[in-house]
């Protein structure tokens, strides 16, 4: 299979420091480290320029809300090698770091690494990964990302790209967004490190990974959310053609004003369109409406007008 390039994020330093350098202990395994949903996507269109895409994209579900002794939100950061951390009897301790250095040592104190899939003791031949600062972004700034989010704009733009959603509790819910979103994998944070590398390495090989104790959660909520969409679906067929030409421009967000101008009908004639749909679908507004029409697939009406 050859190496495989893993990029970890997760805002958490420590964690994410001793997690890399864990990753990295293994000879087929080569790892980078972000802080944050903006150095992460910094890292992946370097590595692609450069013709060394990441394989695997780790990401912490949690990205962007995790509240440490650290102090305040750190700039973004990227990887790069720094000298291993040595090994104590109490288990795995950050290597010392150079003057000046982005990481060096704090005055508040950082909680200890949590017991999950970063093995106790790491061979000290190992080098650790030190994140460091990207260049400033040009232009407006985007909207912070949290895990999710994350994947999904990195699984679209890079559709090679292989994407482990890592967890600190098992949510069904999330755990469907990030299936939808383009994760192949979700792996709790208390994992072991061999259970970490198989879901890895079985992403490559085209599998889908989850915990036993998720999937019935997670099979739950995709049966519901089929059930809901028979159901809308069903509704929706009940409407007339025209009904369901106005329910589409209502879903693009039109008035009625501007409904009976792309319909080429008076307002009152749409406004009792309008009736006879929130009649048949069962529901009270144009907000429900709409969201019902969503989970039935129903998209808006086209910029071009809809003649009968």
């Amino acid at each position: 299979m050859g190496r495989i390039r893993v990029l970890v994020v997760d805002d958490h330093r420590i964690f994410a420091e001793a997690l890399a350098t864990a990753l990295s202990a293994e000879p087929e395994i080569e790892v980078g480290a972000a802080g944050s949903a903006a150095a992460a996507e910094h890292a992946l269109e370097r590595a692609a320029a450069d013709g060394r895409p990441f394989d695997v994209l780790l990401v912490d579900a949690d990205l962007g809300s995790t509240t440490t002794a650290l102090g305040p939100p750190r700039r973004p950061r990227v990887a790069e090698p720094e000298p291993a951390p040595r090994r104590t009897p109490a288990g795995l301790v950050p290597a010392p770091r150079r003057a000046g250095s982005a990481l060096a040592p704090q005055r508040s104190v950082a909680p200890p690494v949590p017991p999950s899939v970063v093995p106790s003791v790491v061979p000290s031949a190992v080098p650790a990964v030190r994140p460091v600062e990207p260049p400033a972004a040009a232009g407006p700034a985007r909207r912070p990302a949290d895990g999710i989010t994350l994947l999904g704009r990195a699984c679209h733009t890079y559709p090679g790209l292989h994407a482990v959603v890592l967890a600190a509790e098992e949510d069904p819910r999330r755990a469907v967004r990030a299936l939808h979103a383009g994760a192949s994998g979700w792996v709790a944070k208390e994992s072991s490190l061999t259970r970490l590398l198989t879901v890895l390495r079985g992403v490559l090989r085209g599998e889908t990974h989850l915990p036993p104790a998720l999937l019935t959660g997670v099979v739950r909520e995709l049966t519901t959310a089929r059930r809901d969409r028979t159901e809308s679906e069903r509704l929706v067929d009940s409407l007339t053609p025209r009904e369901k030409q106005v329910l589409r421009c209502m879903v693009a967000g039109l008035g009625r004003q501007a409904v009976a101008e792309r319909l080429y009908l008076s307002p009152h004639t749409v406004r009792t369109h309008m009736q006879n749909v929130l009649g048949k679908l069962g529901v009270h507004s144009t907000l429900a409406a709409v969201a019902l029409a969503r989970r039935a697939g129903v998209g808006p009406a086209e910029a071009a007008a809809e003649r009968p």
